[in-house]
């Protein structure tokens, strides 16, 4: 061991989370269960294909365009 080593430091924040993680050890399994409810999910490419071929190319500048009725 080195003598200039310091005693290993834990933040206020991790000490907070280590003792949520003692009272509750089913934390993790609740986070992964709501994180799958919203953002894990399978792709249909296929539609995602049709997403990309159907978009509209913006114009370099939207205000203020011939395209619009409203210009002047």
């Amino acid at each position: 061991m080195s003598i200039f080593r310091r005693p290993d430091y834990t933040s206020e924040v991790t000490q907070f989370i280590d003792q949520l993680k003692a009272k509750k050890p089913t934390l993790e399994a609740e986070q992964r269960a709501g994180r799958s409810l919203l953002w894990d999910k399978n792709l249909n490419l296929a539609a995602q294909a049709d997403y990309s071929d159907a978009r509209v190319a913006q114009q370099p500048y939207v205000y203020g365009t011939d395209n619009h009725s409203n210009s002047q």
